[in-house]
């Protein structure tokens, strides 16, 4: 069995280090996507229940290449067994999600691939298969990337990158698996101190309070999980997988700091985080970035992991200067900066400052592109 995660484009390596570390597995990563090896179902239950970094969580049944993808995936329908997932009252749908361009649109596909499933099924079982487009028991996601079709079985049942804690939101704030990246790959560890001088709503310092004391983002949203409805798993004792992985929460105390300028912004990030389960675990500040020398001692800081402001004004420059300056006093020698910003300030301040571009990456939020940058001191 095989199975499959969706990820941003750009990230694919930090999802594909968080199944490993999750289940045990290594994947291959392809584009917005891994692939693994699963010994049981419960592995796609528990990165359902703990992954930071998916879109979504599938079991994958079949995959190959296409050039027409309703001619190909009818004939693909023959190499694939829908009756260990679906039985003659189970209701269904076909969800697709395409990454190139083509004339036809995804609702068309979605409408003649379940039109070409139900009919498949009827000539094998001699049933019609019965359609719920709104409260499916079983979606069958089908993945279109370049000319490669992933046909599988969508677990979670909603977009897993939708962070329930992000309800007072900050106008410029990334998503939470995009927080989770920059965090991982700071390579940041729980026993170290971690600041976010630009927090916004807080999604930088909630992922890594999330990461570090391994709790759930999913939990206080256990019943919405597709797979609870699931025929097959009737006689799964999903209470009890949930008690097992819940024990895996670490009672630790955190050096995670978020702070922001606008106090608004400081109640946001304080809301957003006790709404998370970890508000405990982070310390919060109202503070201009001019201070910051004021509030940490010299090399005190570990790791600074932020998005920078992106206000298109005179003043962006001043502002990407005093930070590079606090963060030269702040930060120790071994430390790292990991940064969403703009190419141009950042390489213009970060050799007056004494630092260096270890890594240089992008990452997409859907079409969005954010530049992403890890320094290091020189």
């Amino acid at each position: 069995m095989q199975g499959f995660l969706t990820t941003h484009r750009g990230m694919e390596d930090i999802a594909a280090l968080e199944v490993k570390e999750l289940i045990g597995q290594s994947p291959t990563a392809n584009e917005t996507c891994v692939i693994f090896d699963i010994k049981d179902y419960e592995g796609l239950f528990k990165l359902c229940y703990k992954s930071q970094s998916a879109i979504g969580v599938y079991c994958l049944l079949y995959e190959f290449n296409f050039d027409n993808i309703i001619e190909d995936f009818n004939k693909a329908l023959d190499k694939i067994d829908f009756s260990e997932w679906l039985s003659k009252n189970s209701q269904f749908k076909v969800k697709c999600i395409k990454n190139y361009d083509d004339s036809i649109s995804t609702q068309e596909i979605e409408k003649k691939l379940g039109e070409l499933v139900i009919s498949n099924i009827q000539k094998r079982c001699n049933y019609k298969q019965k359609v719920n487009l709104d409260k499916p028991d079983i979606t069958i996601f089908v993945y279109l990337i370049g000319k490669r079709c992933y046909v599988c079985i969508d677990f979670a049942g909603f977009d897993l990158s939708k962070r329930a804690y992000n309800i007072f939101v900050h106008p410029a704030a990334i998503k939470g698996t995009i927080g989770y990246y920059l965090v991982r790959l700071s390579s940041y560890s729980k026993n170290e101190t971690l600041l976010d001088p630009f927090s916004g709503s807080g999604t930088i310092p909630i992922e890594a309070a999330l990461f570090a004391s391994n709790f759930s983002i999913n939990f206080f949203s256990k019943e919405k999980f597709a797979f609870l409805k699931f025929g097959k798993f009737k006689d799964f004792d999903f209470n009890r997988l949930f008690k097992k992985l819940d024990k895996e929460m670490l009672d630790n105390k955190l050096k995670i700091f978020s702070i922001d300028s606008s106090m608004k912004y400081v109640n946001h990030a304080k809301k957003n985080s006790k709404i998370a389960g970890i508000d405990k675990k982070i310390s919060f500040s109202r503070m201009d970035t001019e201070w910051l020398d004021t509030k940490f001692d010299k090399g005190q800081i570990d790791k600074i992991i932020t998005k920078m402001p992106s206000f298109q004004n005179k003043w962006v420059s001043d502002v990407y200067n005093e930070f590079f300056y606090q963060a030269e006093f702040i930060l120790n020698k071994q430390g790292k900066i990991v940064l969403i910003g703009s190419k141009e300030l950042v390489k213009k301040y970060l050799a007056k400052y004494n630092f260096i571009i270890s890594d240089e990456r992008a990452v997409f939020s859907g079409k969005k592109e954010h530049n992403v940058f890890v320094l290091s001191k020189k």
